[in-house]
């Protein structure tokens, strides 16, 4: 099977192109290029290095979020114009599963998040069930001595694997101070996550798992600025 994966989430974005889990070639965003104008130009680069054409691609896979709005949706855009012109499935996959799928530790549960901004982190729990990885709740933005509380409020008492690209989020609050002295740790995970987004879109492929370009959702959690503006009346005409 040939995926093309893409994360346009934030400014550490990337790309790659996999032939069932092996990874053909990956592509990170690097410097502030824009990425209605990286995306395409990646795609050929990585599509060729890997000898294949766009039409050998048979399912699209895209972070649906949480991230930046315009981030989220150049990606699911992009996607969506692909598998209406080659008639091929798509999987959105949640950037936190991509990079708690990554954990290394050996706890019941995986708590990834990342940087939000404004003093808040995007957060989720998931609950290991043999290699699967189980949404404890939906995914969340919270500062982050709340989002460690919500984890362990969840989390039963039991050991959880922490993972992110922004361990200082967490890690410089007084409250993450009693899980380190039980041995807790923040994983490090890769800026690069088309991989593991790729690998997950298999897996839900092999599973009848697919959507289309209408069925494709984004997952912003947060919401975009522009439409709280509006909806307080702020910005309506009188």
């Amino acid at each position: 099977m040939i995926l093309l994966a893409l994360d346009t989430c934030d400014s550490r974005g990337s790309l790659a192109v996999l032939r069932d889990d092996e990874v053909l070639k990956a592509i990170a965003h690097e410097g502030t290029s824009d990425y209605s104008s990286w995306v395409l130009p990646t795609a050929t680069e990585a599509l060729m290095a890997s000898g294949l054409g766009i039409r050998d691609v048979e399912v699209f896979a895209a972070a649906s979020g949480p991230g930046s709005f315009t981030g989220v949706r150049i990606a699911l855009t992009t996607v969506k114009a692909w598998s209406e012109a080659y008639r091929r499935g798509i999987a959105g996959v949640s950037r936190l599963e991509a990079m708690a799928a990554q954990a290394s530790g050996a706890g019941a549960y995986v708590a990834a998040f990342a940087d939000a901004h404004r003093d808040q982190v995007f957060g989720a729990l998931f609950r290991r069930e043999g290699p699967a990885l189980t949404p404890v709740e939906s995914e969340m933005v919270a500062a982050p001595a709340e989002f460690l509380d919500w984890v362990k409020q969840r989390s039963a008492n039991e050991r959880v694997s922490w993972i992110s690209m922004d361990p200082e989020k967490v890690t410089t609050q007084e409250s993450w101070r009693s899980r380190a002295e039980t041995g807790e740790s923040v994983e490090w995970s890769t800026n690069v996550l088309a991989p593991a987004i790729g690998r997950i879109g298999r897996m839900r492929a092999l599973q009848g798992r697919l959507t289309d370009a209408l069925g494709l959702d984004a997952e912003y959690v947060r919401r975009p600025d522009v439409e709280v503006y509006w909806k307080s009346g702020a910005g309506r005409g009188s």
